[in-house]
């Protein structure tokens, strides 16, 4: 029977024919059922988390370390995997991972031993090639490789690298101080140097510029003479040569303003005729055609003057036969009111009139309330013995109410409270 194993796993076939046992590290191999076995173990990489607390250094100090390695079985080396075979044939890969954890844990703490702090904490790298070395040696006997190791993490609960933190800082600042200061000195000096270089170059530089001002303005005096001598020379025959430009220039003005003068004759004449077509043109012909607008537009207005004027008594003379029309419905409307209001005055006299005076008392009564209902405010004086506020001015209103049938009887004999109770017998 074939059994086959991956590149993270060994295989040892052991029994009848196969002394030594057969070891294959990921591969196949042909078992005989009953009379040989087969065996795996594994090859993967195993991370150990290496913690050591609490472990004395070499002056004393309790400090913790934690590493982190990584080791495998080497399946590649004949010897070492015979050897891993002989100590974890199985075992679990846990089983594995805890011997060589501890194996890695004593070789750490037995170095922390060996070391000061500061070796320790200042110089990882070197710590970590001495557990790494150490530990590789025990672990090849066990046939484990070891793959890589590294520091992780240095603490101690006595706040012992604090203080060391504090005192290289402390130091690092006065290294900084003290630096700062020589450079501010050093610079302070130089400073003086270059200022003290610059006021002898300015001094310098100032009497060679007064050197070169003297010769320049001695060479110049020497030039400006010779130069004037010239410049008047030519200033004499430059005055001659304006005087003869200026007779030629005269000269040819003269012709100019001549010839200017023939062109602008020419020119006025040429435009007193185009002024001439011109007001032809825009204001004769437009005049005659205005006047001929005009003449039309008069007929026009006359036209539609008495159109509007024939229209308009026509509309009066409708209107007025209306509103005849209108007065005298309106006047026999009136005129047979009237006769039968004069029938019913007949036949009931002064109930009548009462009836007819009862309809117009709140007409009455509401023209009497008016001014007041106008009055921005009302203020009422009290004398203690009457009404106030609403009450008094509605009895006001009643009270002028009252009197009217006095009145009423005045004005037309009738007495209004005998003529009602009459009309109730009636009734």
């Amino acid at each position: 029977m074939f059994y086959t194993c991956g590149p993270n796993e060994a295989m040892v076939v052991s029994g009848c024919g196969r002394s030594p046992p057969l070891m294959i590290a990921g591969g196949r191999v042909f078992v005989f059922p009953c009379i040989q076995q087969i065996q795996r173990i594994t090859l993967n990489t195993l991370t150990l988390n290496v913690k050591s607390d609490k472990v004395y250094t070499r002056h004393g100090v309790p400090i913790s370390v934690t590493g982190i390695a990584q080791v495998k079985i080497q399946g590649q080396n004949k010897e070492m995997l015979a050897t891993a075979c002989q100590m974890f044939m199985g075992k679990s890969e846990a089983e594995v991972a805890q011997i060589a954890l501890e194996t890695l844990e004593g070789h750490q703490r037995a170095i922390i031993a060996h070391l000061t702090v500061e070796e320790i904490y200042q110089d990882r790298k070197k710590f970590s090639e001495q557990v790494f070395k150490v530990a590789s040696s025990d672990l090849v006997n066990m046939g484990i490789g070891v793959v890589s190791y590294t520091l992780k993490d240095v603490h101690d609960d006595q706040d012992y690298l604090h203080s060391l933190g504090k005192a290289r800082t402390a130091q690092v600042q006065r290294d900084a101080r003290i630096g700062e200061a020589q450079y501010k000195r050093d610079a302070v000096i130089r400073e003086a140097h270059a200022m003290q270089e610059k006021v002898s170059a300015q001094y310098k530089n100032e009497i060679e510029m007064a050197k070169a001002q003297r010769d320049y303005e001695l060479k110049k005096a020497a030039y400006d003479i010779e130069v004037n001598s010239k410049k008047a020379e030519s200033e004499m025959a430059y005055q001659l040569q304006v005087a003869k430009t200026k007779q030629r220039i005269e000269e040819e003005k003269m012709q100019v303003q001549v010839v200017e003068r023939t062109q602008q004759i020419t020119l006025q004449d040429q435009e007193i005729i185009r002024k001439e077509k011109e007001l032809e043109a825009k204001v004769k012909k437009p005049a005659e055609a205005e006047k001929y607008r005009m003449e039309k537009l008069a007929e026009a207005q006359r036209l539609q003057l008495i159109m509007e004027a024939e229209a308009e008594a026509e509309s009066i003379k409708m209107k007025g036969e209306a509103e005849a029309f209108a007065v005298e419905a309106k006047g026999r409307a009136e005129a047979e009111q009237m006769a039968k209001k004069a029938e019913a005055f007949k036949q009931y006299k002064d109930g009548a009139m009462v009836d007819m005076l009862l309809e117009k008392l709140p007409l009455m009564a509401e023209e009497i309330s008016k001014p007041m209902s106008k009055a921005q405010k009302i203020t009422m004086v009290s004398s203690g013995g009457s009404e106030v506020g609403a009450a008094k001015l509605a009895g006001e209103v009643l009270d002028i109410m009252t009197r009217l049938p006095e009145a009423v009887e005045k004005l037309t004999g009738v007495e209004i409270s005998q003529a009602t109770a009459k009309s109730s017998r009636v009734r």
